[in-house]
């Protein structure tokens, strides 16, 4: 067998694959399989060597456990001092400090952008009436409103518009129609085509230049802290590149904590925590959900792309390349409150949530755009190509395989291994050893529980009772099973769908959430 790269094509050639000897894989084509053959390749490899060699299986796993027991050492860390950077901007009113530090902030406006899809006036107006209740000047802030066509609520979005639109500085409702050739439904193609409109016939109206607007992007369910816009503001004030950072918010799933199921609860705890972890390492943050951008370079960049599903980190990606790896994303250690995925019964919460966390995993969209964009720019630095390159192939990769390994494999080389390798002293000790490792990484899942219970909003307005708090801690627990069926097999999916392409590929698939079921 031999391989051939030329003009951007790779060529395979093996006898007997076709009646011409082989066949041609395009780049892209590839590049869309490769995180896929990564992890399968990974899981099946440590399968099959778990049958021939179980012994170096075993080595690799008990290395492999304690590898992740010292990164979740080092991951508790970064998790505290971000958790309590996060309260202190929770208590903190950014607006008197922008008037004590002195900020030339008084001419940055704020535009805000709001998918709505089918969620009720009821649920729309309760969002504008969120932006009302801000710790920030109103006249300063602009809506814009970006009702689906096929979701049919363009209706509620005028009706909310006429209510409110003498409370800021400008409101507009823009339906974004179905059917545009090119277009794949979903966030992307909405928030493109209502930008785009709303430049026109909202921001150069107002007579405000476009370089003095931050755009935010919101889910409808989305409801920012009361200091959202104020440390906003602030953090593009003080920021070293302010119009070449995006601004990363933290996405806490609290808003109807009470009515989900415990692995749903885990699931959002998780990312939330991650996503805290993550900002206290701004080298490795990537937008996610809702973020803010300077919209200049929005326009600049050719707005969102209109053919992907994962639209909130591929913007990121687009500005790295566009302003050639001079971009980057400004943590802002402060909370959006958002819903956690639900359904009518329990069984169709689960299902939803797995939906929702395959939808999430479908980020590996953004390998293929990165290897190929980054690798062909002669002016990015070869530092910043190599670590996004490691950085994505290896979150995407562990994301399906680590549960796997720390949870199920460590079975393998006694399950497989045979006679002769039953008989060894590693045989016996290895499920000692492992279960040992384990054992002493709990010490990150107590901790996460206890941080979980000081996140909990109160039910009905009371303070939860001593035998609530201890269900809710004793939850974390189920953290091995949540995380492989709600965790690393819908990323195992993702990555499966897209190595078989075509039909296999995944769409938009809007969640169904708390909030947006209210009528």
């Amino acid at each position: 067998m031999g391989i051939f790269i030329r003009q951007k094509r790779i060529f395979i050639v093996s006898c007997g694959l076709s009646p011409l000897g082989g066949f041609i894989v395009s780049m892209n084509r590839f590049l869309e399989m490769l995180i896929g053959i990564l992890s399968w390749g990974t899981l099946l490899g440590l399968l099959f060597l778990s049958w021939k060699v179980p012994f170096a299986v075993a080595i690799f796993i008990v290395l492999y456990d304690l590898f992740w027991f010292l990164k979740t050492v080092y991951l508790f860390f970064h998790l505290r001092y971000s958790f309590s950077r996060m309260k202190k901007n929770i208590a903190t009113n950014w607006v008197e400090k922008l008037n004590e530090e002195k900020c030339s902030w008084e001419h940055i406006r704020h535009l805000i952008v709001l998918p709505i899809y089918k969620e009720s006036y009821d649920v729309i107006r309760e969002t504008i009436v969120s932006f009302t209740e801000i710790n920030y000047p109103t006249e300063k802030i602009f809506i814009l409103l970006a009702p689906e066509e096929r979701g049919g609520m363009k209706d509620g979005a005028e009706r909310v518009r006429e209510e409110f639109k003498e409370k800021f500085g400008g409101f507009a409702v823009v339906e974004h129609p179905a059917g545009i050739p090119g277009e794949l439904p979903g966030k992307g193609s909405n928030e493109t085509f209502a930008v785009r409109k709303a430049i026109s016939e909202l921001v150069l109206p107002s007579g405000i230049p476009i370089e003095h607007f931050l755009v935010s992007v919101f889910d409808i369910d989305t409801r920012p802290g009361k200091e959202y816009l104020g440390i906003l503001t602030h953090s593009y004030c003080v920021a070293p590149h302010p119009d070449r950072s995006s601004y990363q918010p933290i996405p806490v799933f609290t808003s109807n904590i009470h009515k989900v199921p415990i692995f749903a609860r885990l699931i959002g705890f998780s990312s939330t925590f991650w996503q805290l972890m993550q900002q206290a390492r701004p080298e490795q943050l990537v937008t996610f959900s809702s973020h803010s951008m300077p919209l200049k370079a929005l326009q600049e960049i050719g707005f969102w792309h209109t053919d992907i599903v994962s639209e909130d980190s591929r913007i990121f990606f687009q500005c790295f390349e566009h302003y050639k790896g001079d971009w980057r994303v400004v943590p802002l250690l402060y909370p959006v409150y958002m819903d956690l995925v639900e359904g009518e019964t329990i069984f169709q919460a689960m299902k939803n949530l797995y939906k929702q966390q395959r939808r999430w995993a479908w980020g590996i969209e953004n390998i293929p755009y990165v290897l190929k964009n980054f690798w062909k720019s002669k002016t990015m630095s070869l530092r910043k190509k190599i670590f996004w390159t490691f950085t994505l192939l290896d979150g995407f990769h562990s994301w399906a395989t680590s549960s796997f390994i720390i949870f199920l494999f460590g079975f393998l080389p006694n399950v497989l291994g045979g006679a002769v390798f039953h008989q060894t002293v590693t045989s016996y000790n290895l499920p000692k050893i492992t279960g040992f490792i384990i054992n002493l990484s709990t010490f990150g899942i107590i901790t996460s529980a206890f941080l979980s219970v000081r996140l909990l909003p109160p039910r009905d307005n009371q303070k939860h009772k001593w035998y609530e708090v201890i269900y809710y801690l004793a939850q974390w627990f189920l953290i091995p099973v949540t995380f492989i069926f709600f965790s690393a097999i819908p990323a195992l999916e993702s990555q499966t769908r897209m190595m078989l392409g075509g039909k296999f590929k995944l769409g938009f698939w809007v969640t169904p959430k708390g909030v947006a079921q209210k009528k």
